[in-house]
């Protein structure tokens, strides 16, 4: 997915001492993407711009796209991360410049690795359900790992699953959990997490004491370690807890994210990651010049989207919170 916005603020992220438990809410804010779709982004927020290698979330929907085109998000590129797209409800196909064309639906994760630089393209398919809902992450790629050619998309229709107490379920998206380990790529040390808790419900799940991690209300509502949590926020709570509780009045979903902390200083902006403010002009320019860099998403019916202008400021690597 794009980041659409056409002046885009500089989101930059580091090194941070060793952080220490906390429970800190993370409120989303309103993005649209071009004129079909509004999401409720939560990284990079003001405050708070990783965890662990995560550094973009977007949360969109339940929306009723009946009778409406849907998400359409025309080709555009990326540098220097992934991609995992994890839906809820409907269907989205995706193409990229290096030839995958694959309908995405429920329950399957699907990762696109840009390595020196890709493009994509993502839309509702033509004969689609009445209901999209889903999340759209980023994760960065480490200094050794960020200039690799691009990875064909790799996607998994089957992902282990692991019960925590008679309450809960995890479904293992990237990572490890409970002893359960994602066939799925990372680059860092990571874990994501979809997990469903049971009305009435009381859950704890395991953590790994050295990585952060943060916890996304998707359905229902529920309390994380004492904090209440509605649809669409944020719990980050920090590094240094084996476990953390959750309790549901109803039956509720709930998405974990987590790693270890990424010590190395990036900047994003728009929808490139790079480690300088001449990186970013570089990979900029090569985009709206149409440089063999980015190559070319075959089969979308529209433009490219172009880069936006660059700020008046130079952009500067800085640490991963405010």
């Amino acid at each position: 997915m794009s980041n659409l916005e056409q002046d885009p603020a500089e989101s930059t992220c580091g090194a941070e001492p060793v952080l220490e438990i906390a429970t800190e809410l993370l409120e989303p804010r309103k993005v649209w993407l071009g004129k079909t779709t509004q999401v409720r982004r939560l990284l990079p927020h003001k405050e708070r711009r990783m965890v662990g290698a995560w550094c973009f979330v977007d949360h969109y929907g339940p929306d009723d796209i009946s009778g409406q085109p849907g998400m359409r998000v025309p080709p555009h590129p990326h540098t220097s991360l992934q991609t995992v797209t994890w839906l809820f409800d409907g269907e989205v196909l995706h193409r990229d410049s290096i030839g995958s064309q694959v309908v995405i639906r429920p329950g399957e994760l699907h990762i696109m690795t840009a390595g020196h630089g890709i493009a994509h393209s993502e839309e509702s398919t033509a004969e689609h359900p009445a209901l999209l809902h889903g999340l759209q992450l980023w994760v960065a790629l480490p200094d050794v790992h960020r200039s690799d050619a691009p990875r064909a998309f790799d996607s998994y229709r089957a992902l282990p699953k692991v019960a925590l107490g008679d309450a809960a379920t995890a479904t293992v998206l990237i990572g490890e959990l409970g002893g359960v380990t994602s066939p799925a790529p990372s680059y860092s040390p990571l874990v994501g997490a979809e997990i469903t808790v049971q009305g009435g419900g009381d859950a704890r799940v395991p953590l790994a004491v050295r990585h952060e991690y943060a916890v996304h209300a998707v359905d229902g509502m529920v309390t994380v370690e004492g904090t209440r949590l509605e649809r669409g926020e944020m719990l980050y709570l920090g590094r240094g807890r084996d476990t953390f509780s959750v309790q549901a009045r109803d039956d509720a979903r709930i998405v974990l994210l987590g790693g270890e902390p990424f010590e190395e200083q990036i900047v994003m902006w728009w929808n490139f990651i790079g480690r300088s403010h001449d990186e970013i002009v570089e990979a900029r320019e090569q985009w709206n010049a149409a440089d063999d860099r980015f190559g070319v998403v075959q089969g979308f019916d529209g433009d490219r989207l172009p880069a936006p202008a660059m700020p008046n400021s130079r952009l500067r690597p800085r640490g991963r919170t405010r």
